[in-house]
């Protein structure tokens, strides 16, 4: 195979969307899997949409998702002579025209095509032209565009997609399309042509809805003397509804910024991005990034459109239940000490934050956080749900107050008892105070779970956890004997 030249062109007119970042990560993927480069550019030409908060985001998206470009970014205003030239050049060697047809001409033919029931496309007014019809035109100050020049064969025009095989065209059915505006601003199309010869790019891998473009460049390439770059077109990602994920339907859910600034883990979202669209041939579905680059290829990618399992208002999966497990997954697998240096900007976010935590306290630390992830879903959980760890000022779920608390009133006694007793123990270990607990609930002639499930609601706020003897190891006996004994305050 030839050197590996890979791009990821994002044009920076809103936030990083899910949807790029899948295509940037795919790209990165098949570079780093036979040793090439990836390419980041710009592609900045939309003045008035573009914005540098809009290639801020980019940037800091890709950051943080950890996909690493190698060159770049690039931006596609820089190389505006390029572009110009490259259409000078098609119009002196006659592979391009220009065209003074008025956008009222246009659409009035338009309407007629339709009204007769025929085909719809530029029917070539402006393509025989002579030198001296062309420069009267000039003269009498009519504005212009430049078209492309279809060549006039018989046949099709095809290439060999690497995800879905021949794809194939007839000349006759491409009209002679536009490449620059009458303004003189080369179109995308030309644009995106010109910047892939100029960055060597092998291999342009891209969604399936830039299929359109792709015949019309291949006749840019040709009239150009450039050989082509291989295509493979990704299946789009859909919603339930079957429309494409958009901001317009689906709001920040489909941002990269979403899912970072909710607690995701990074490494957990490309996980589940690559995932959409692509296998691996087997059952796994986790992957670290040496294990997804080595199983990556352009063949396992599907040809039928992905879903994005996305329910708007659902409060338990406020986006696809799939990436949330993905998410759990890598919170309870990923090194203890990874993990405490994510939750620490958590914290102190809430105000949580002790320096000794880094220090003196590490250890204790990093046990405490081992002890409580497994149920938590997003980074975000160790400081609201595993809030009581951390601070007194924590709330009390309804549904442990009413279960665990309220049905048992005479526990504002009970608790305080316990209490005493925990500070009473010689030593405060998981033996003795499991010993102490279920002495007192004998005594009491009640079951123990009614002791253990009141005390892990008042010292914890959550219906359920990890072993509740456990959690008073954690929290230490100083706190736990402080907060059962003052249980009278924390319900009414």
């Amino acid at each position: 195979m030839e050197a590996v030249r890979v791009r990821f062109p994002p044009s920076p007119t809103g936030y990083l969307h899910i949807g790029g970042a899948r295509t940037a990560l795919l790209n990165w993927l098949f570079a780093r899997k036979h040793g090439g480069k990836l390419v980041l550019r710009i592609e900045d030409t939309d003045a008035e949409r573009s914005t540098q908060a809009s290639i801020d985001g980019i940037l800091d998206g890709l950051t943080w998702l950890g996909l690493d470009w190698d060159e770049g970014p690039y931006f596609q205003t820089q190389f505006k002579a390029d572009h110009a030239r490259a259409a000078e050049r098609l119009l002196e060697s006659g592979k391009a025209y220009k065209c003074f047809c008025t956008r009222e001409t246009l659409e009035a033919k338009r309407e007629q095509a339709l009204a007769n029931k025929q085909a719809v496309g530029y029917d070539g007014t402006c393509r025989h032209l002579s030198a001296s019809e062309v420069a009267a035109r000039e003269a009498d100050g009519l504005p212009s565009v430049i078209r492309f020049k279809v060549p006039e064969r018989t046949g099709k025009i095809g290439y060999d997609d690497r995800v879905l095989g021949r794809i194939e065209r007839a000349y006759a059915d491409i009209e002679d399309f536009v490449i620059v505006r009458s303004n003189g601003e080369p179109l995308y199309l030309l644009c995106n042509v010109v910047d892939d010869i100029r960055d060597r790019i092998s291999h342009v891998i891209r969604g399936q809805d830039h299929m359109t473009n792709t015949v019309r460049q291949l006749l840019l390439y040709e009239a150009l003397g450039a050989r082509p770059p291989v295509f493979a077109h990704m299946p789009l990602t859909l919603d339930l509804k079957k429309r494409k994920i958009s901001k317009r339907h689906h709001g920040e859910v489909v941002s990269v910024q979403f899912y970072r600034e909710r607690g995701f883990l990074p490494w957990a979202l490309c996980n589940f991005l690559v995932l959409l669209g692509w296998n691996p041939g087997t059952d796994q579905e986790i992957f670290s990034r040496e294990e997804l680059i080595q199983a990556f290829t352009l063949e396992r990618i599907g040809r039928v459109n992905s879903v994005f399992n996305y329910r708007a208002g659902d409060p338990k999966f406020f986006t696809d239940p799939k990436l949330i497990a993905i998410n759990e997954t890598y919170l309870r697998s990923t090194a203890i000490e990874t993990i405490g240096n994510l939750v620490k900007p958590e914290l102190e976010s809430a105000g949580l934050w002790h320096e000794d935590y880094a220090g003196a306290r590490r250890e204790w630390y990093l046990e405490t956080l081992d002890l409580i992830r497994d149920r938590f879903h997003t980074l975000k959980d160790f400081a609201t749900l595993g809030r009581a760890y951390f601070a007194d000022d924590y709330a009390i779920d309804e549904k442990p107050l009413k279960k665990n608390l309220l049905k048992h009133p005479e526990l504002k006694i009970w608790l305080p008892q316990l209490a005493d007793r925990f500070a009473a123990l010689d030593a405060f270990t998981l033996a003795t105070t499991e010993q102490a607990t279920r002495a007192f609930a004998e005594e009491l002639g009640v079951k123990p779970g009614v002791l253990i499930n009141g005390m892990r609601t008042v010292l914890t706020g959550q219906l359920a956890g990890p072993g509740m003897f456990d959690i008073l190891m954690a929290l230490g006996r100083e706190t736990v004997v402080r907060r059962l004994s003052s249980v009278d305050r924390r319900y009414s």
